[in-house]
């Protein structure tokens, strides 16, 4: 994760030179708009992941492979149904909406084209992500992760040798072939690995009226979620243009590396929740839920907490040219991000129990306002472009109250717990960090050296501050004993 993290974020500061902030600001509006005609996968990769994990988890290996031949059959259907839309509907809105230089419409085109086939490739690939996390071999996405950032890293690279090409449509044509290549090791390693791989076109009615009936109930949310992400990135590119884009572009990259640090740790638990509802084990449900939840914060913390004290430096060394708004976006974007980490578990719950109706309904309406509030504060009230992320941050913290409300009692957990075992350690936790990173901001950071200085006196502060008041007594023990057990093992010839 590390790596990845650490890959990531150089790969971003090569691309930005490369291409200038103008270009590098229109490819992620641009492919935004196919990422947003994607919601659709959100939803059936959503289905797909959850009855491939229940099978995994009670049925059999004949049932599994029927389940996943279904799925197979109805993400060609979507990827076909979403390539229809987007050289429609998509080109329409690229060619008269979206405020782009006359003399860079060409490549914005060419950077949309290779975004439809990049979204057909993950929608296709779905199914075979799916299997992976389900039969939890999280291994085989550590090693492909790898191999997909140092690809995309080699990309970049490449950019910077070639002078004879236009950079923003070589760099868009050879993401696409990283996509393909990516897609073809998962589908070689699942037909390797996992005997119910099959690509054979199946149309089950009964499992296929219940996988859409499934599909039908998430369609809000992953609605909500294209909204308040490209749908907002849309919104900065209407009101301000395409360098604003490229600071929300630089805040995201950053939120994307910092994300693999907890996303990664709830991919691993997500296959364990579906499984013991399954198979009626609530009481560790509801401990992975309880735990998770504080966890996964805790993570994004240790990670946050240095780059929201020191965001300003950290991004001129990284970027050398830092985008206008690039250091308030990244600041509120890590706030989000570690607000969404609680929210993660919670949403997992519910879709182990099938039951998603009236959560998708309640949540996807709620979050869905982010787009028409901030589009009526932007028209009417002028607010900045930094507000528009505040409005983002505001209404994801309310929903998250929400989601507990009405999760809990599904599961049978009682929401007093969500107070006591999450809420109030990390309400205490942040309070002592709170003061801890006010004394670390008077530390002067204007060199490398003394950048490196406050990263460790963060980490320092944050890892004594989780272990003293963020744990409790037993899972201090249960870390420590873990730490000397490895420790032995180090010593052994």
């Amino acid at each position: 994760m590390l790596l990845l993290m650490l890959v990531s974020l150089y790969t971003s500061r090569v691309i930005l030179k490369a291409l200038g902030v103008e270009d590098f600001g229109i490819y992620n509006v641009v492919g935004g708009v196919v990422t947003l005609l994607g919601f659709l996968n959100g939803s059936l990769s959503g289905a797909t992941s959850r009855f491939i994990t229940f099978e995994l988890g009670c049925g059999t290996v004949e049932s599994l492979r029927k389940v996943f031949r279904c799925a197979v059959s109805i993400h060609y259907l979507l990827a076909l149904f979403i390539l229809i839309v987007a050289e429609t509907v998509g080109l329409w809105f690229v060619l008269e909406k979206m405020v782009i230089p006359a003399e860079r419409m060409t490549a914005a085109l060419w950077v949309y084209q290779c975004s439809i086939i990049t979204v057909l490739v993950f929608i296709i690939s779905a199914p075979y992500n799916a299997l992976i996390v389900a039969h939890e071999r999280m291994g085989a996405f550590a090693y492909i992760s790898i191999f997909e950032v140092v690809a995309k890293l080699l990309v970049v690279l490449l950019l910077t040798w070639v002078n004879s090409f236009d950079r923003l449509i070589l760099y868009a044509v050879l993401l696409v072939v990283v996509q393909l290549f990516i897609r073809f090791i998962y589908t070689f390693y699942c037909s390797r690995h996992f005997p119910e791989t099959s690509a054979r076109f199946l149309w089950n009615r009964d499992l296929s009226r219940r996988m859409f009936a499934y599909t039908a109930w998430t369609l809000n949310g992953n609605l909500a979620i294209a909204g308040y992400t490209q749908g907002l990135n849309i919104l900065l590119n209407m009101f301000f243009g395409p360098s604003v884009n490229a600071a929300r572009g630089i805040a995201v990259q950053v939120q994307t590396a910092v994300n693999q640090f907890f996303s990664s740790f709830l991919t691993a638990v997500r296959p364990q929740i579906i499984k013991s509802y399954a198979q009626n084990d609530l009481a560790y449900m509801h401990t992975l839920v309880l735990h998770s939840s504080r966890f996964s914060f805790y993570l994004m913390l240790l990670v946050s907490m240095p780059i929201l004290i020191n965001t300003e430096y950290i991004l001129s060394f990284w970027l050398g040219q830092v985008p206008a708004h690039s250091v308030a976006f990244t600041r509120l974007m890590l706030l989000v991000c570690m607000n969404y980490s609680l929210s993660y578990p919670t949403i997992m719950a519910i879709h182990a129990t099938g039951d998603i109706k009236k959560f998708q309904i309640v949540e996807g309406s709620l979050l869905l306002t982010v787009v028409p509030i901030a589009y009526v504060l932007l028209k009417f009230f002028a607010i900045s472009s930094e507000m528009v992320f505040v409005v983002y941050l505001i209404i994801e913290t309310f929903v998250q109250f929400v989601r507990v409300w009405i999760v809990y009692p599904r599961i049978r957990l009682s929401r007093k717990l969500y107070f006591t075992e999450v809420l109030w350690p990390i309400f205490r936790l942040v309070l002592v960090l709170l003061a801890t990173g006010y004394g670390i901001m008077f530390y002067r950071v204007d060199s490398f050296s003394s950048l490196v200085v406050s990263v460790c006196l963060c980490l320092l502060s944050s890892v004594v501050a989780i272990g003293l008041v963020g744990l409790r007594k037993n899972e201090r023990a249960f870390i420590l004993s873990k730490l000397k057990t490895s420790r032995v093992s180090s010593k052994k010839p």
